[in-house]
């Protein structure tokens, strides 16, 4: 057992150093930005361009991955994040930062397509839920370690921009030197819009708007901060606070909308971040003692809501669709954040930092009554009937593809290897494979088999 797990654990050791680089470096890009005087358009433009090189990266970089497979793929993938940051410490200049946050966001969509298709490779029914739990835990915790990290070096110099080339440079060495079995080749993403919205209505609506939200609070929160007159180490702490409240979040409120009907714990937990934001909004606090308070009671109603809508939209779909659903739901929301942060920047430019939370005011507003509106035009499912809830700390940017759905334990009865389905063929797979095995060796060996196509 240990030696199976042994390449899991390498593979999960280097996921730890990419999300370490990618929470530093994401947070030092803003900072650094309203160090130098950058706008708050341009500022938003990071997250606008990384959000949208994320989105093409899931439905392009499978191609490449087939090509050249895996473990080159991933190198590669890392090695050119690496360029990037260690670039933008060398070329101070936002425009020269918003088209290389693109090319960032392909890549981390695709090492984190490699990465979640490896460990999907590696699962079975006993070991699926522990094995994505701990993904999520460790994207969790490297987000916000890299995050925190920001306090311990000076933003005017280069050193953090170092810090991320090594974080990355680290997150090479545990795949290369693995001996772990290459995976199947990725599948086409696809984006089915009219039947999500078929599917929920609330869960398409809502996770836009979340992503909207998220995102512009994800690029942005950091520049308000700064504008707001904190310190380096309390604009770490509020960002990373966010999230870690978020996910404590996720378990009572996914507990609790597994016994009423979601669609209400969407509208109040939105109802909760809307109130959170028009408080910041009112109120203007500018010191950290009074404004990291109500920014960590924001994050946490607004990160607990991405699984729930999730969920709920499973709770409607056909159990053989829930890859599809879920994986298109997590473009939906990457769209999400691509707007969010373009609105987002021109409304604190025209009145003032803290309204970075109208704008997130408005967007959980907008769920609130649209979750309440559609309660009204369609029952529940039985609690009897729902999908179970599964917690995923999305945080403030797409944290997982869509090749993450089929490693999530509700999907295990759809895609998982088992003894009578070792291929781990959806039912459609399963008899197109049967069809094609010649008659007489249905039951012959597979070794047999193969020797006998040749």
């Amino acid at each position: 057992m240990p030696r199976n797990l042994l390449p899991i654990l390498a593979l999960l050791c280097g996921t730890l150093f990419l999300f370490s680089g990618n929470g530093l470096h994401g947070l030092l890009l803003p900072v650094r930005g309203t160090h130098e005087g950058y706008s708050n358009e341009m500022l938003g433009l990071l997250g606008t361009s990384w959000a949208s090189g994320f989105v093409l990266g899931c439905f392009f970089a499978p191609s490449l991955i087939r090509r050249i497979g895996h473990a080159r793929a991933f190198s590669v993938f890392v090695a050119l994040i690496a360029i990037v940051a260690l670039t933008t410490g060398i070329i101070i200049d936002d425009i020269v930062w918003v088209a290389l946050r693109a090319m960032t966001g392909f890549c981390i969509a695709g090492t984190s397509m490699i990465i979640e298709s490896w460990l999907n490779e590696r699962a079975t029914n006993e070991s699926r839920g522990a094995i994505f739990s701990f993904y999520i835990a460790i994207t969790l915790i490297g987000v916000v370690g890299g995050q925190m990290s920001l306090a311990l070096g000076d933003i005017s110099t280069q050193t953090l921009f170092l810090a991320c080339g090594i974080f990355y440079c680290l997150a090479i060495l545990p795949t290369t030197m693995s001996n772990a079995a290459t995976p199947q080749p990725l599948k086409a993403v696809k984006l089915d819009l009219p039947t999500l919205f078929r599917t929920s209505p609330v869960s398409f609506f809502g996770i836009l708007l979340i992503g909207i939200a998220n995102g512009a609070f994800g690029t942005l929160g950091a520049v308000f901060g700064a504008r707001a007159g904190l310190s380096q180490s309390s604009i770490a702490l509020m960002m990373s606070l966010t999230i870690f409240a978020g996910a404590l979040a996720q378990f009572p409120a996914g507990r609790l909308s597994d016994r009423i009907d979601r669609r209400h714990v969407l509208a109040g937990l939105s109802g909760v971040a809307s109130l959170a934001g028009l408080l910041i909004v009112i109120l203007h606090p500018f010191d950290a003692v009074n404004l990291i308070p109500l920014i960590v009671f924001y994050g946490a109603a607004a990160n607990a809501l991405y699984p729930i809508a999730v969920a709920h939209a499973n709770d409607f779909a056909a159990p053989e669709d829930f890859v599809k659903v879920s994986g298109g739901l997590l473009l939906l929301f990457g769209i999400g954040t691509i707007i969010g942060p373009t609105i987002g920047g021109p409304v604190m430019t025209l009145y003032g930092p803290h309204f970075l939370f109208a704008v997130t005011a408005l967007a959980h507003l907008s769920i609130t009554l649209w979750a309440i509106f559609r309660s009204r035009m369609r029952a529940p499912i039985p609690v009897e009937e729902r999908e179970s809830y599964t917690t995923v700390p999305m945080g403030t940017t797409p944290a997982l593809t869509p090749e993450a759905s089929a490693l999530d334990p509700r999907a295990v009865a759809e895609d998982t290897p088992s003894e009578d389905n070792p291929a781990g063929d959806t039912p459609d797979e399963a008899a197109a494979e049967a069809e094609a095995v010649p008659e007489g060796l249905a039951e012959a060996d597979p070794a047999e088999r193969e020797e006998e196509r040749q």
